[in-house]
């Protein structure tokens, strides 16, 4: 999902680069959204993870 968030990324700097507002800013927000989500899984997964005892390595 994180490769996801940074293809679009970098699609949202080409297409502002170019002078695509419209498709950078749907892609910007595309990435933004995406990069929450990964997010709050990460912190999810890390409260399980300590719930269940096992800590970091």
């Amino acid at each position: 999902m994180l490769y996801w968030a940074i293809v679009c990324l970098i699609i949202a700097v080409v297409a502002g680069v170019l002078g695509f507002g419209g498709i950078a800013g749907a892609a910007t927000e595309f990435a933004q959204i995406l990069f929450f989500i990964f997010l709050v899984l990460l912190v999810v997964s890390v409260v399980v993870n300590v719930l269940r005892g096992r800590g970091p390595k």
